[in-house]
């Protein structure tokens, strides 16, 4: 017999259907990420399993005994029968024909394809980061479709899978869960999906959306145009975000941050947001004098108007089954029985959709709802029985058990450990609610009344505010996060370390050791880490900033926390956490050397975050589009634009700089100008700091380079921002000329140029430079006595 104080589960729980939702949402994961063969062996086993538990062949001292235990031993092995049964057909003949659509062979021969499909979500933007001339943000989305009709060739093609359709944003942005259309393009293979077709045009024979969509998008217009009328732009970002899960406005240093801090799951819609509202509406009902049955239908109503206004997501939908079981539990007077009603909608939609059992989102959503619904009671049980007020015990709680068993998953796909979760979700709980409902209304009225819907938009700007500053300063802790192995693997190897600890901590002679080694890891590891030793170095005259693919350099002054900044990087975020690691508060000037995404598209965050007097450029005005981004910014902000040109020189205590180049002006204001032609009009500077003299390049290739070579500049420098991410269009007459014996290479970990080159940097080499490089060293420092000091922990490849 198992021992029954190890195993056997609370009594308070209704445990009879876990073990069925198991089952099947085991039957469909594997089905999908091995073979459909392997959900039909999952399906057999769950239903011998539930033949076992009624003949009572499995020996569980918990499953016998009094009447309760023969009923629960009832329920949980009819409905391992039949959810093991239903694993088999139909899940698995459906995972069957989803393995062999004629589809997939045409996608995996790569073959142009014209597609009629049904949508069944809202376009997602791919954000990407700027390089070049190319703007930073979402030029492609992904939606999912249901296919209605396939040819390849001219042939049709019998196949009723659903596929993914990456698209162009422009013609398709706009489109609604619910329209009928017409897609060709190239066919590619998909993970989850029979296929994923590459669309390069807009959408054809648009069939128009259901009247009930076109509503729901009428409500989210109204909640995006109000909160853009009187919130920053940060903030108007994450209102609809936060209320129907709309990420298209939120600022991309926003969402990063949101990650760093464990507190994305903020940025989509879930069981919380339903449950919000759900109280919410309860709440309202009951003031009402209004009785159970009525209270159940008017929440239910409230849940299916919800569920149309955000979308059918996988944790929504999760969320939504739970909520109307809950609903008639409550209506039949078991208002308890939140375990049963996870279970229900777990096997539900599984079954329904065996595709949302690999969907992240689902699995985030019914594991936090889980660890709510057995930790986080018990462990504020525990703790108000030792004395702790019961509204700290929950604020505590929560997030902890909620954290606890959605890590293995976070873990899994950001290959991070966040070490701040807990407490920034902690920090950030007590304003959700309120922005959560504020939000809501926002939506119902601006449609109808937009004065009243930006009054209730600006009364949410103080929870907008705290939520992205708690955001923010969680993901700026030095430390606060550690790598881990991503994928499944990874996730399942968290799953094993974490469930050890939670049986070893049940044993008495090992809690002592193991609270030990925690504390330890506390006191020593932690504060290693968060306070970064040897960083900033004392002295730094220069610091390379590891933004990405980009560069941001800056130039310490004679005044603490004041320095000059040249570039800002692709991204607002990785400058700013520079900056902020250097502790430099106020930048006198910040040079901008030419136009390009991957030297201006940071510059938000350094005006957003630190004192700034002043923004310079060269003579460049390409690409159009960053030159008004700049303009607009700058302006924003109250900060003035200023230009230089060769031969100007600018001093600061214990730094000057001068302009170099280029020497050729392109004053064009308009029309278009080639990536090299703009790379050549980049300022080129030299630093005298008390870390000897330093050139800064920009992006100059041969031509720019020529023409300061037959100038006959003295371009001597004892350190060298190597031109263009160290690109092959560097002479090896230019690097004789600089002499360099420090070469930094400002260059992306993996990115799909080959930067840098290989011939680059073996001439550096072979001119006895020491050649560091961003993407392998993080932040490189050079001190005043020419040393040289890494920060390592360099960022990863552009998005």
């Amino acid at each position: 017999m198992l021992d029954r104080g190890v195993l056997e589960p609370s009594r308070k729980w209704d445990w009879r259907l876990a073990p069925a939702a198991v089952v099947v949402w085991l039957s469909g994961f594997s089905g999908l990420l091995v073979s459909w063969w392997l959900a039909v062996v999952i399906g057999v086993v769950g239903a011998t399993l539930g033949l076992c538990v009624l003949r009572s062949w499995l020996p569980v001292s918990w499953l016998d005994g009094d009447a309760r235990a023969r009923w629960l031993r009832r329920g949980m092995g009819w409905s391992l029968v039949v959810c093991g049964a239903l694993a088999v057909m139909p899940t698995a003949l459906r995972l069957r024909s989803w393995e062999h659509d004629p589809l997939r062979e045409h996608a995996a021969r790569g073959e142009t394809a014209r597609l009629a499909v049904v949508l069944s979500d809202r376009p997602r933007p791919i954000f990407s980061e700027g390089f070049g001339g190319q703007q930073a943000g979402a030029r492609l989305a992904s939606v999912s479709a249901d296919v209605r009709h396939a040819e390849v060739k001219g042939h049709p093609v019998p196949s009723t899978g659903s596929v993914v359709l990456l698209v162009p944003t422009g013609g398709w942005a706009n489109l609604l869960p619910g329209q009928e259309l017409r897609a060709e393009g190239q066919l590619a293979p998909g993970d989850t999906v029979v296929a994923v077709l590459r669309v390069r045009g807009p959408p054809e024979g648009v069939v128009p959306a259901p009247a009930w969509q076109r509503a729901a998008e009428g409500l989210r217009a109204g909640l995006r145009t109000a909160a853009g009328g009187v919130l920053s732009a940060e903030s108007a970002g994450l209102l609809p975000a936060l209320v129907v899960g709309d990420t298209s406005g939120l600022p991309h240093r926003v969402v990063d941050e949101f990650r760093a801090a464990g507190t994305a799951h903020l940025l989509a819609v879930s069981g919380a947001n339903l449950a919000i509202v759900g109280v919410a509406t309860l709440l309202l009902l009951r003031t009402l004098r209004l009785g159970p049955r009525l209270c159940a239908a008017g929440a239910g109503l409230t849940l299916l108007g919800f569920v149309v206004l955000a979308g059918p997501e996988p944790s929504v939908l999760r969320a939504a089954v739970m909520g109307g079981v809950g609903l008639l539990a409550l209506v039949v007077g078991r208002e308890r029985a939140a375990l049963p009603a996870l279970a229900i909608s777990v096997i539900v939609l599984v079954l329904h959709d065996p595709m949302m059992a690999t969907s992240f989102g689902f699995a985030l959503s019914v594991l936090a709802t889980g660890g709510l619904v057995l930790l986080a009671t018990r462990w504020t049980r525990t703790m108000t029985g030792r004395g702790v007020p019961r509204m700290i015990a929950e604020a505590v709680a929560v997030p902890a058990a909620a954290h606890l068993v959605t890590a293995p998953v976070i873990a899994g796909m950001s290959g991070q450990i966040s070490l701040t979760a807990v407490a920034a979700n902690l920090l950030a709980a007590p304003v959700v609610a309120p922005a959560t409902v504020l939000g809501l209304l926002v939506a119902l009225v601006a449609g109808i009344l937009p004065w009243l819907g930006e009054a209730l938009a600006w009364l949410a700007a103080p929870e907008l505010y705290w939520m992205i500053q708690v955001a923010r300063h969680a993901a700026a802790i030095p430390g606060g996060s550690m790598q881990w192995p991503t994928g499944w693997w990874g996730g399942a190897l968290l799953a094993l370390v974490l469930v050890a600890v939670v049986l070893l901590v049940r044993l008495k002679r090992v809690r002592a050791l193991i609270i030990a080694v925690a504390l330890g890891l506390l006191v020593v590891v932690v504060p290693g880490r968060m306070l970064a030793p040897g960083w900033p170095p004392a002295g730094w005259s220069t610091v390379a900033c590891d933004v990405g693919q980009g560069d941001a350099v800056v130039l310490a002054t004679g005044e603490p926390g004041r320095a000059v900044l040249v570039d800002t990087g692709p991204d607002p975020g990785a400058v700013a956490g520079c900056l902020d690691r250097l502790g430099v508060s106020r930048i006198p000037l910040v040079i901008l050397t030419h136009l390009h995404a991957d030297h201006v598209g940071g510059l938000s965050g350094v005006l957003d975050d630190q004192e700034v007097g002043a923004v310079a450029v060269g003579s460049g005005r390409l690409p159009v589009w960053a030159w008004r981004d700049v303009r607009t910014q700058a302006a924003r902000s109250e900060v003035p634009v200023s230009w230089l040109s060769a031969g100007q020189q600018l001093d600061w205590p214990g730094l000057r700089i001068e302009v170099l180049g280029p020497r050729h002006v392109d004053t064009r204001q308009e029309g278009e100008a080639s990536g090299t032609e703009i790379n050549n009009g980049s300022l080129v500077l030299r630093a005298t700091t008390g870390g000897g003299r330093i050139l800064l390049t920009g992006d100059v290739e041969l031509a720019a380079q020529t023409d300061l070579l037959d100038d006959a500049t003295d371009l001597t420098a004892d350190v060298l921002k190597v031109p263009h991410h160290g690109s092959r269009y560097t002479a090896k007459e230019f690097l004789d000329a600089v002499r360099p014996r420090i070469a930094v290479v400002s260059v992306g970990a993996g990115n799909r140029y080959g930067h840098p080159n290989p011939t680059t940097v073996a001439r550096l080499v072979a001119a006895g430079a020491k050649v560091l490089r961003t993407d392998q060293d993080g932040d490189v420092a050079i001190t005043g006595d020419l040393s040289v000091v890494r920060r390592g922990d360099p960022r990863g490849p552009p998005g």
